[in-house]
């Protein structure tokens, strides 16, 4: 079954985002930038003054064991980076093409 995993993190931890996929050879992926939040441990994020910084996130469809591989690197990489605002959802995906 395929899956859509969804990865929210601050941007300043994209280069690390993007090493960590490409160490799991996941290639395809689409990126939203700049989008704003608020969350529990990362606090808010509106890109002013006040609350600074912004969010990424990206979509990326694949099958079900390289969504549990990716969920289990985010996992690693929240016990160092979790303050910073990392999280990954996963969805089921009914079509590709």
């Amino acid at each position: 079954m395929n899956k859509m995993v969804m990865i929210v993190y601050n941007e300043a931890i994209e280069v690390e985002i993007i090493e960590a996929l490409e160490k799991l050879e996941i290639k395809n992926y689409t990126k939203i930038a700049g989008a704003y939040g608020r969350g529990t441990v990362s606090g808010t994020h509106l890109g002013n003054d006040v609350w600074p910084g912004r969010n990424n996130i990206l979509f990326v469809a694949c099958e079900q064991n390289s969504a549990k591989r990716v969920l289990s690197v985010i996992n690693e990489m929240r016990k160092g980076l979790a303050s910073e605002g990392l999280k990954a959802f996963v969805m089921p995906l009914e079509e590709i093409t």
